[in-house]
């Protein structure tokens, strides 16, 4: 199964193109889930929501939805990992106003943060059993066999990366389920992405995961919805269950 969808849906230049012209922003959300089966929640990296409205957003999407959630920065890029316990435990305290719609936690590094493996091993294990946790490292010295190691004992995932339509970490598959995040494509309208790119992902999930979560990132200008759009139409081509794929 890939989940397939955005990362955030409150973007006013997607007025027009997702969201009708004179439909409310408060309605936004309705709407984005009648259309796709995922969300990645980014502004929980800036300011992590209280419980309630985690609450809110479960009540206000279809049973089968599914939201991950960026973890706050106050426990990647203020603490960078040290001492999880609190942090993590504040984080999950509010993230499980979600219930059942809970997907994965990811934990974006500071680009300046070189490897820590104690601290990602004490940070992934500070999660509740059963959260699933992606983990995506910026720094050239993550790459080392002791991360690997230490994503696969904990039932983690290195969340796979793309800028400028190539991969920006390793390709690990450290699980049977993966996380990809695509930043910025190659084609034009910039940031748009290519169906050759978008291919190539797509097999490379299908041949490594039995489920995966897929997030555009590439918002400015309606990208990330219409390549989604296009990603699900080539995934499920492959034979792939990808769920709604924003279309009405």
């Amino acid at each position: 199964m890939m989940l397939i969808g955005t990362s955030g849906w409150q973007y006013r230049d997607w007025r027009g193109r997702l969201y009708p012209t004179g439909l409310p922003q408060r309605c936004w959300l309705e709407h984005y889930a009648d259309r796709f089966g995922t969300v990645e929640v980014n502004n929980a990296f800036y300011r992590l929501p209280e419980r309630s409205t985690f609450e809110a957003w479960r009540d206000r999407t279809p049973q089968d939805f599914v939201v991950a959630v960026k973890a706050s920065r106050y426990l990647t890029h203020v603490r960078r990992l040290k001492d999880p316990r609190e942090p993590v435990a504040r984080l999950m305290d509010r993230a499980e106003g979600l219930g059942a719609k809970l997907g994965p936690v990811l934990l974006q590094l500071p680009p300046t943060m070189r490897v820590d493996v104690d601290a990602l091993d004490a940070t992934l294990a500070a999660f509740p059993e059963g959260v699933r946790v992606a983990v995506e490292p910026r720094h050239e010295t993550w790459w080392v066999d002791e991360v690997r190691q230490v994503l696969r004992d904990r039932g983690a995932a290195l969340c796979w990366a793309d800028r400028r339509s190539r991969p920006v970490t390793p390709l690990w598959a450290t699980g049977d389920w993966g996380y990809l995040r695509l930043h910025e494509g190659r084609a034009k309208p910039w940031p748009r992405y290519g169906r050759t790119a978008l291919g190539t992902w797509a097999r490379r999930l299908s041949d490594c995961f039995r489920d995966a979560y897929v997030y555009f990132n590439n918002d400015p200008g309606g990208a990330a919805v219409d390549d989604a759009v296009a990603f699900a139409g080539l995934a499920g081509r492959g034979g792939n269950e990808t769920g709604r794929t924003g279309r009405p």
